[in-house]
């Protein structure tokens, strides 16, 4: 769905680079071809496998915006549900609000969600905006439903640059960030979001009503908390601050960001506070 008209259109705490040769990255491949549609699992694998020397954390991001008033999106939710299990992959589900109209209100929705969906679209130039849409490192976009054109997306985009870890202290999140910015970039915002790691919604009216979804990775919350010049550098937030939506995960993106809004994602990294913060 969209004003384009395309509605076919642990517990350890971080994400950490597999130090895994080949061989054990084609054994958990297999392991997922009955969670992921088959193409899906052989175009990620061969992401896996060209990237066997990437910097620690996930080597792509994923952002799905979704919506539970539309009836094209189980799909892809389901295919993010999957991919949100592997560590190389760090898969966020951004429900949107512009849908609510059609006679369902999303209860996951925000309207900062939308805003940013449509802020990727200015920074294109393409106008694209629709559900299920999934942007790849924050460049490239795709029908989330399309597990073939997300694979090829996978394997197309640049590996994450910036390394990123991430901890805590008896008052706030740290987050460090290390590494170069890209050729050309000034600086690189840094934004903390607070996730869900899991939602099951039943949808009582509209175009999927009476089903019961499963999203991974909810985006809750996000801000941006400092710029990043390159270099080594720490940033902070209260703990108290990330208690404030009940998310049980935090995610970091390192991302440049200009005045026609937010692009590449080059650095990224994860973790479950509900064990400890």
């Amino acid at each position: 769905m969209g004003d384009v008209d395309m509605k076919s259109a642990s517990r350890q705490g971080f994400w950490q680079r597999p130090d895994a040769r080949d061989a054990s990255v084609r054994r958990r491949a297999s392991q997922l071809v009955h969670v992921w549609p088959r193409r899906l699992v052989l175009g990620v694998m061969a992401v896996m496998l060209a990237s066997g020397s990437a910097l620690a954390g996930p080597s792509r991001v994923i952002e799905l915006f979704t919506s539970q008033g539309c009836s094209s999106c189980p799909p892809a939710d389901e295919i993010v549900a999957g991919l949100a299990s592997d560590p190389d992959v760090l898969a966020l589900t951004l429900p949107v609000d512009y849908w609510d109209y059609l006679g369902w209100k999303d209860t996951l929705a925000s309207p900062e969600n939308s805003e940013r969906q449509r802020a990727y679209a200015a920074r294109r130039g393409d106008r694209s905006v629709y559900t299920p849409q999934i942007v790849v490192n924050g460049e490239q976009h795709v029908v989330g439903s399309n597990s073939k054109a997300l694979a090829d997306a996978l394997e197309r985009a640049d590996p994450l640059t910036a390394v990123v870890t991430l901890s805590y202290t008896a008052d706030a999140l740290e987050v460090s960030v290390a590494g170069t910015l890209p050729q050309g970039a000034r600086m690189a915002s840094v934004s903390i979001l607070q996730v869900s790691p899991r939602e099951d919604i039943t949808v009582e009216r509209g175009e999927n009503s009476g089903r019961t979804i499963t999203y991974a990775n909810v985006v809750r919350r996000q801000q941006t908390v400092g710029m990043w010049s390159g270099g080594n550098e720490t940033f902070r937030m209260p703990r108290v601050e990330l208690k404030k939506t009940g998310g049980e995960k935090c995610v970091v993106l390192i991302q440049l960001t200009g005045e026609d809004g937010p692009g590449r994602i080059i650095g990224a990294a994860g973790m479950l506070w509900d064990n400890g913060m």
